[in-house]
């Protein structure tokens, strides 16, 4: 489907109010992890383990800066088209998120988003990055729906959204039952997604 897209741009960038985290207590922290473990956090191999992890946490927990109000803020770029009213779908956004269970590796995930716009489109790419800066928190998979969910709703003004993921936990494959390969789906549906069965079938046939 070919679209035209014209009208005013609106949003803002929210970069200026990130919240920082503390790096030294979240080093002490690895530190003190290490020591129980058993090992020693001043050997060569870890001495700037804590420090690379305290690093690393800004990139892969961004997400954990801003609310939802402020990322559909963040990305709320959109045009105005009111002679828009067909299913917009984009599918097969690879994010990574960590369980908020035990802060284990939730991974080979994919999010699929559909709307209908309301006289408001947003760009393609705004809908990945909202995704991935969803899935930059400490998540359940059933939260990830409901947040990009609702994001794409305050953003494009429409109630009706469907948001599929699916994907793997280290949580389930690398401990406990150890079920490697078991992959999980979840979904979130609102609006005429959710009354309209024949729509919601569109866009499981396009999924397939």
């Amino acid at each position: 489907m070919t679209k035209t897209r014209t009208g005013t741009a609106k949003g803002a960038d929210l970069h200026t109010m990130k919240k920082e985290f503390n790096h030294e207590k979240i080093k002490e922290a690895i530190r003190t992890i290490i020591t129980e473990l058993g090992d020693d956090p001043d050997r060569e191999g870890l001495r700037e383990t804590p420090d690379r992890v305290a690093r690393m946490y800004d990139e892969v927990f961004e997400g954990m800066r801003y609310t939802n109000d402020e990322i559909a803020e963040m990305f709320g770029k959109c045009f105005e088209d009111v002679s828009s009213s067909d299913l917009v779908l984009v599918k097969d956004i690879e994010v990574f998120s960590y369980c908020e269970h035990h802060l284990a590796l939730m991974y080979n995930m994919k999010c699929h988003v559909g709307y209908i716009p309301n006289g408001r489109v947003i760009g393609l790419s705004k809908i990945a990055r909202i995704c991935d800066m969803v899935a930059k928190r400490l998540q359940l998979q059933e939260r990830i729906c409901s947040d990009i969910a609702e994001i794409i709703q305050k953003v494009c003004k429409t109630d009706d959204v469907i948001v599929i993921v699916e994907g793997e936990h280290s949580c389930m494959t690398a401990r406990g039952i150890k079920s490697r390969g078991a992959t999980t789906r979840t979904s979130a549906i609102r609006g005429l997604f959710d009354t309209d069965h024949e729509l919601r079938n569109e866009v499981y046939n396009l999924l397939k």
